[in-house]
């Protein structure tokens, strides 16, 4: 269906849903507090809320550089150019 030259690649590719998942994680993980509320286990003396959230910090960061590369990748990919 998209042999024509003119065609538009889908908008759904498994890169996009890969970047989704990766935006989308810190916010279920963080929003579903029932899971972290607790004091046990402690890590250098912080209760587990606290250095859980602290955790994700570093968690999101991470999960956000890889959707930017992952995007940067599908554009390029979009128009034509190389994919490094």
């Amino acid at each position: 269906m998209q042999e024509e030259t003119g065609a538009k690649p889908p908008t759904v590719t498994p890169a996009r849903v890969v970047i989704a998942l990766c935006l989308i994680a810190p916010f279920v993980a963080l929003l579903w507090v029932s899971s972290y509320a607790k004091v046990e286990p402690t890590f250098i003396g912080i209760p587990f809320f606290y250095w859980y959230q602290m955790l994700w910090v570093l968690i999101s960061t991470a999960l956000t550089m890889i959707a930017y590369v992952l995007w940067q990748r599908d554009q390029r990919a979009r128009k034509g150019g190389t994919s490094a």
